[in-house]
């Protein structure tokens, strides 16, 4: 079945504590309404500077190979695995890394907004679910590699 529009980031360096964290990238990945292709935003931070560039956006055919299928198993993923509480309290996936999806049936997001700030979560993860996890942070940069 298809999932309509969507939008879903990618951010790597979520961890804070005094600071704010730091990110190392930010992919953004939207499925305009009534759109055949993915539109694919990245900011990435080069080693030893302190700020994140912009790289162009491109555009992946979502018809392309297995780019669907790959959306569909994410969105499933995302559907079965828990999220911190209180949001940002704990890196509970122990990755540094959040992913945030929205869309008409599904609103999932770790890390809160700006990363994690230290505490601990009420909600810890079974080890399966933290493979899991690690699945959509795989799927996700596997969109973000795409050919346009």
């Amino acid at each position: 079945m298809p999932i309509g529009e969507y939008s879903l980031r990618l951010q790597n360096g979520i961890r804070g504590g005094f600071a704010p964290p730091t990110p190392n990238f930010i992919h953004t990945i939207t499925l305009p309404l009534d759109s055949d292709s993915l539109t694919v935003a990245s900011s990435v931070r080069p080693e030893g500077t302190p700020s994140l560039q912009d790289i162009a956006p491109k555009f992946v055919k979502l018809k392309n190979e297995d780019t669907e299928a790959l959306v569909d198993e994410l969105h499933g993923i995302l559907k079965e695995l828990p999220t911190e509480y209180p949001p940002g309290s704990e890196d509970i996936y122990g990755l540094d890394t959040s992913i945030a999806w929205g869309s008409d049936d599904l609103q999932w997001m770790n890390g809160a907004p700006g990363g994690c700030g230290g505490g601990t979560s009420v909600i810890q993860p079974t080890e399966e679910q933290k493979a899991k996890f690690r699945r959509a942070v795989d799927i996700v940069t596997t969109l973000v590699e795409k050919d346009a």
